[in-house]
């Protein structure tokens, strides 16, 4: 079995609702995207990643960006771990609001034009042929995986932390959850 790495982005300069709808990563999340790296190469020759894959958003090709050069690569951008769509008649302020609200909630609850539980479906599906992949993605994009992968309806499994590594394994065939990734002590920021 392949392993997959699941890495949420680090730290961005500014959180949902303000100004900046793509922010890259401030120190702290520059810092957390060199450890996350490290903590990759890190792994046995057998589970180390070889590839690099991340969301087309700015602070998730930052947190990529330092694995992809120790691999002596380039980060393939794929919408497919993106971030979850917002529905077309909400504007960017609204987003926040929507958000908190679809965190209460299960996948099929979501308001919105999209079927995200369709759209999860889609994510855990994107990830099943890519063995040996270090993929930097979001955190609603982890929890649509995790959640499939334990059978929840909820929409959030868990609470990843900025750079957060959840690992799981994959025969190209299905995936199978190894590790969650370490845990925020407060909500999405």
């Amino acid at each position: 079995m392949a392993r997959l790495y699941l890495i949420r982005h680090g730290r961005p300069s500014s959180s949902w609702g303000d100004a900046d709808d793509d922010p890259g990563l401030d120190d702290a999340g520059r810092a957390q995207a060199q450890v996350a790296r490290d903590w990759l190469l890190a792994r046995p020759e057998g589970e180390r990643p070889r590839r690099v894959v991340s969301s087309p958003l700015r602070r998730c090709r930052e947190t990529a960006e330092p694995m992809a050069r120790a691999l002596g690569l380039e980060a393939e951008v794929d919408p497919r771990v993106g971030e979850i769509p917002t529905p077309k008649a909400l504007s960017a302020a609204e987003r926040p609001g929507w958000l908190r609200a679809a965190f209460q909630g299960t996948w099929k609850g979501i308001p919105g034009d999209l079927d995200y539980d369709q759209w999860r479906g889609e994510i855990a599906a994107s990830l099943v042929s890519r063995g040996d992949t270090a993929v930097f993605s979001h955190y609603v994009a982890i929890n649509a995986v995790v959640s499939r992968l334990l059978g929840l309806e909820e929409v959030l499994a868990f609470r990843p932390d900025h750079c957060s590594i959840t690992v799981l394994e994959t025969d190209g065939q299905s995936l199978r959850l190894i590790a969650q990734g370490a845990e925020a002590s407060t909500g999405v920021l």
